[in-house]
């Protein structure tokens, strides 16, 4: 191992575009990975997050440490550094959108309590389970909040769903960092809510 790390110092010495383009990949790899081990554990999948991490915190040492020992002879690979640093965070942020880790709830209000029930009919019909409370509007009019708890993946087709229904929904969308209890649904057409909601 430590032969390996003093290779790849050495090799980071160099003043060759393939040092610089290793340099500029490794650390875009390095950052992305640390901004999806950030966002991991804060959902509170700590294991992957942590691998991630762990992954992470290598690339640094081997990249930037090698980088910081000679940058005064080479100010150019302070910019690759930096360059290569700002991408990696926003190709993180990317990979979170993409991959979709955790759970979201989502608040969903209408204004009137018929619209509010045939939406909540429509979303179970299609697997999405939720709780439904009393709510009432500025003109004391009967209203009701759908509340919802799900995986961050199914979020879009659930917007896409409200959408078809309705145009005037009002909709909050706030992150999980950890579920107990409930139902969960599992993205079948009929989850257990559904098969447990007459009994």
């Amino acid at each position: 191992m430590t032969q390996f790390i003093q290779s790849i110092a050495e090799f980071t010495a160099g003043t060759s575009l393939l040092v610089y383009v290793f340099i500029f990949v490794g650390k875009i790899v390095e950052v992305s990975l640390g901004t999806l081990s950030t966002v991991l554990i804060n959902k509170g999948i700590r294991i992957p997050g942590i691998l991630v991490g762990i992954v992470e915190y290598v690339l640094w040492l081997l990249i930037t440490t090698s980088v910081m020992i000679g940058y005064k002879e080479d100010p150019i690979k302070i910019l690759f550094l930096v360059s290569a640093s700002a991408i990696g965070k926003y190709i993180g942020m990317i990979l979170d959108e993409k991959l979709a880790f955790g759970l979201c709830s989502v608040s969903v209000y209408l204004p009137s309590g018929d619209e509010s029930m045939k939406l909540a009919d429509y979303l179970r019909d299609n697997g999405f389970a939720m709780t439904i409370l009393d709510g009432h509007g500025i003109d004391d009019s009967k209203k009701y909040v759908l509340l919802l708890t799900l995986k961050r993946k199914r979020y879009k087709e659930l917007m896409e769903l409200i959408s078809k229904q309705s145009s005037d929904a009002v909709i909050t969308v706030t992150q999980v960092s950890s579920f107990t209890g409930g139902y969960l649904n599992s993205g079948s057409k009929y989850p257990s809510l559904m098969q447990n909601r007459n009994k």
